[in-house]
């Protein structure tokens, strides 16, 4: 009883929260005079009506990782279920499942749309889904243990369970002090973005919600090009925040702490500059061709290995159109991802490098058999807690991928357009190839298959765990 309470009472948080986040599109309604402003009132008082009962449940004190996980995968599933309603009621997405494969795309920061058409969006309706990236990006736990203390102790493992990459350490001695310091972080590079972005002559209402999308990395456009239709200067502002917003924020805390060594040392983030780095000379050489000089194809190349190595999403070009070769670093680019710890989705660069070090080593094994060799990252040993959780992660990963593509294969479309839509829903990136490409949407979707992918969204956000835990516990309740 004492474990319902506990979750209930996290559920009625979390409510409350999401109801003081949705005063923001009820402003933005009344400023614009949209129109919508009631249907955002209305909503918050459904999470008040049914949040703030929740809050007064007696409930203990302690939470297990595994409770962590369950509680964190249901109130992201509730924060989505409650967040489709503005949108559907004003009529901004009229079908509730579509509405919910957006709000589920906005708060995963996957950036997938149903809509043909993003203008015909109210103001409202567009700033909501855009500021649903910015919630979700670091994480809606990691802002509500910012502000209140929830469970003492037991917040390290709501945070383990909504943090991104195989191990999630405190960067100062309290959970509390972290998630402020981590939020502290992510609201100034926001500002910077959004300063940087009004000295190049972007109004503020555009500037706001670019910088939601790029350093939540969750990519929903203002235009049907998204960034294409923009000055050269803005879309570096926005590539250059792309690139920023996937690093590890330990990295940050280093460089605010004034030990730049330590931050430079960091081997998840030189491999990260590193393939950001290669990706873009090696596409800005292939697709040169295409464009006037080498320093336009460079500007495109750089701005999409940012998005896509974000999981960002945005685009300067249909990048559907350029050469195999590109299209393939890019699909590739897909799948690793951003740092851990960082708002981005993907496999994480710690996994993808903690997995060639252990090539690296079983080679050394068959070589020399008696020879005792261990995982190192950044000069520590590696737990093999987190090697196996690695392993583990990356076998599910593939096992849902393959289900996910099987489901989606019902439908008859060509094995490009199934593939990268769930290879862009799964790591959290938005555009993928073929009929899902950046000019394109999932609209055409059926209702099966939108739920296949709002799954994989969840699921990837959540690194999984959390997700078919909370599944796991339904199917054992009903036997």
């Amino acid at each position: 009883m004492k474990k319902n309470s506990i979750i209930l009472y996290i559920v009625g948080i979390l409510l409350i929260f999401e109801s003081a986040f949705l005063l923001l599109p009820l402003a933005v309604s009344l400023i614009y005079s949209d129109g919508n402003w009631m249907w955002y009132l209305l909503t918050i008082f459904i999470c008040i009506i049914l949040g703030f009962p929740l809050t007064r449940i007696k409930r203990g004190k302690h939470l297990s990782l595994q409770e962590g996980y369950i509680i964190v995968a249901l109130c992201w599933i509730v924060l989505s279920l409650i967040g489709a309603l503005p949108l559907m009621l004003s009529g901004d997405i009229p079908n509730y499942i579509d509405a919910l494969f957006e709000t589920v795309s906005g708060f995963t920061t996957t950036g997938a749309s149903i809509l043909s058409d993003v203008t015909l969006l109210s103001r409202s309706g567009m700033f909501w889904r855009s500021f649903m990236h910015w919630i979700g990006g670091m994480g809606v736990f990691m802002f509500m243990m910012a502000i209140l203390p929830m469970l003492g102790t037991s917040d390290m493992n709501l945070m383990k369970a909504e943090s991104t990459g195989p191990s999630v350490e405190r960067i100062v001695p309290h959970v509390r002090d972290t998630a402020r310091l981590m939020y502290g972080m992510y609201f100034g590079i926001t500002l910077a973005e959004i300063i940087s972005l009004l000295i190049t002559g972007m109004d503020l209402y555009s500037s706001a919600l670019l910088t939601f999308g790029s350093v939540g990395t969750g990519g929903f456009g203002m235009v049907n090009e998204s960034c294409g239709t923009y000055t050269t200067a803005q879309q570096n502002v926005i590539a250059f925040f792309m690139a920023a917003s996937g690093i590890n924020y330990t990295f940050y805390f280093f460089l605010i702490s004034g030990k730049i060594k330590e931050a430079f040392h960091i081997e998840e983030v030189k491999y990260y500059l590193g393939i950001i780095i290669t990706s873009t000379i090696l596409i800005a050489f292939n697709v040169s061709k295409l464009y006037g000089s080498f320093g336009d194809a460079f500007h495109h190349s750089f701005f999409q290995v940012a998005s896509i190595m974000t999981t960002t999403g945005y685009s300067t070009a249909d990048f559907d159109a350029w050469p195999e070769l590109s299209r393939t670093i890019l699909l590739m680019l897909m799948m690793i991802g951003g740092c851990s710890g960082s708002t981005a989705g993907g496999i994480k660069v710690y996994r993808i490098v903690l997995l060639m070090k252990q090539f690296k080593k079983e080679l050394s094994v068959l070589r020399h058999p008696r020879e005792v060799k261990m995982l190192r990252m950044d000069g520590n040993t590696v737990k093999e807690s987190v090697i196996r959780s690695t392993n583990v992660f990356i076998s599910i990963y593939f096992v849902i991928f393959f289900i996910s593509l099987l489901f989606l294969s019902i439908e008859n479309y060509d094995f490009t357009t199934g593939f990268t839509a769930v290879t862009a829903t799964i790591n959290n990136i938005g555009p993928g190839l073929s009929l899902v490409g950046p000019t394109c949407n999932y609209g055409f979707f059926s209702v099966f298959s939108k739920i296949i992918l709002i799954f994989d969204m969840l699921t990837g956000r959540l690194e999984l765990f959390p997700v078919l835990l909370l599944f796991s516990m339904l199917h054992t309740k009903r036997r």
